[in-house]
């Protein structure tokens, strides 16, 4: 039989070809806008846990300038020591210095309300994902299986048996041609195919990759540092100290000898 060449009808490709692709494309464009309606905006974060952050915001930058520092010695060591201390102490813990007697462990995601919406949000994207995707296999079984010939396009290249599975799933002719693909496997073509297509209409970060979110998980959101999320800033400031002891020792203030530098530039001194 693959010697013979298949005529189809082409009513086979104005109801079956184009139909399924059209379908998957306006269903993803539809998953694109509905994930954007279903995003909920963050939620401000308090003024403690603002200013927890920001705490250790200012340490790193004191000590990304530390090897060529606009302050003098005087100053950053002053500075240095005082956030230091401030760690040490708790200062800017959100929930206060901890207590002496209290057991040191991880916060738990699942009891910070900021987690939970960013799971929800996952598991919200994933049944738009899912509940789409379901319905139109359905469409594809329901309206396709009474084709005798259930056959959309033919491959322009060969192919190996290993690929009549994937790609004649439905149909039970065990001499068909590899290279014709059924109606269903149109489908799943076009669910991994068409990812570059809504990158052209919709921009690299649509909601419309279907792929991509098959691979997702809705806790993935939890593991992610994000502003919100639960972390342990107490072990955080323990190790900044650290760090702000060892940058006191490469500071470099730019301002060291600046008039004699002036000077030499502009002649008034000999240059060395």
């Amino acid at each position: 039989m693959d010697r013979l060449s298949l005529y189809l009808d082409p009513q086979i490709r104005d109801w079956v070809l184009f139909p399924i692709t059209l379908v998957m494309i306006l269903v993803g464009i539809l998953r694109h806008y509905v994930v954007i309606l279903l995003q909920s905006p963050p939620k401000k974060l308090s003024r403690a846990a603002t200013r927890e952050q920001r705490a250790l915001t200012r340490s790193q930058i004191l000590r990304a300038t530390s090897s060529n520092s606009p302050i003098p010695p005087a100053f950053y060591k002053s500075i240095s020591q005082h956030l230091s201390e401030a760690y040490k102490a708790g200062t800017y813990l959100k929930d206060g210095p901890p207590k002496a007697d209290a057991p040191s462990s991880a916060p738990n995601p699942l009891s910070d309300p900021a987690a939970m919406d960013g799971m929800m949000a996952g598991m919200k994207t994933q049944m738009v994902m899912m509940v789409p995707q379901m319905v139109i296999m359905g469409w594809i079984n329901f309206f396709f299986q009474g084709f005798v010939l259930n056959l959309s396009v033919k491959l322009p290249f060969p192919l190996t048996l290993g690929f009549k599975s994937m790609l004649q799933r439905g149909i039970d002719t065990p001499d068909m041609d590899v290279r014709w693909v059924s109606s269903l496997s149109w489908y799943f073509l076009n669910f991994f195919g068409l990812n570059g297509l809504y990158r052209l209409i919709l921009g690299g970060d649509n909601g419309a990759d279907s792929s991509r979110d098959m691979t997702a998980s809705p806790f993935a959101a939890m593991g992610n540092a994000q502003p919100g999320q639960p972390q342990d800033f107490n072990k955080l400031f323990k190790a900044e100290r650290d760090n702000l002891e060892f940058a006191e020792g490469l500071h470099n203030w730019v301002g060291e000898d600046m008039d004699i530098k002036i000077l030499r530039k502009y002649g008034k001194l000999a240059a060395l």
